[in-house]
């Protein structure tokens, strides 16, 4: 029986592990450095950083949806889903609707002004599950960022 609820500590490692088949599906597979132990800290800790639900089916965790909050000079609070990840082996099943779903019922119930995500543009089928959903695709914003490595350079 499927039933998606908040990420407990004890998910940490299934969640990692699915962070991990999303980097190699995004062909990324050998930069996740991330830890069970640091995402302890980041999620349970004196502050917390992120929060995640988990899609679980008969005891095991067959996908998740990380988010934190963010802030927006021109909107207030909002949420930022940083990944929603579904096994390979259950996708089409409905998990990614019903995580997709209780996203947008956790955005509404904390009363946030905007949910955003990204996804590559490469990936057909995220973007056309996307789309059923009318979410707007921004064509017009473009992705920043300093990676630790450059950090430590300037």
């Amino acid at each position: 029986m499927l039933s998606i609820r908040e990420g407990r500590p004890e998910d940490l490692k299934q969640v990692l592990n699915l962070i991990q088949e999303l980097a190699v599906y995004e062909k990324a597979g050998d930069e996740v450095d991330n830890t069970v132990e640091r995402m302890q800290e980041d999620a349970f800790g004196d502050q917390p950083v992120f929060k995640f639900l988990v899609a679980e089916n008969i005891g095991k965790i067959i996908g998740t949806a990380i988010y934190y909050y963010s802030y927006s000079t021109w909107k207030g609070r909002c949420i930022h889903l940083e990944d929603l990840v579904v096994t390979e082996s259950q996708r089409n099943k409905g998990v990614g609707k019903r995580l997709l779903d209780s996203m947008i019922h956790t955005a509404k119930q904390e009363g946030v002004n905007r949910l955003t995500w990204q996804v590559l543009d490469w990936n057909e089928p995220a973007i056309e599950f996307y789309k059923k959903y009318k979410a707007s695709f921004d064509g017009e914003w473009i992705n920043c960022k300093i990676t630790k490595a450059d950090l430590q350079n300037r």
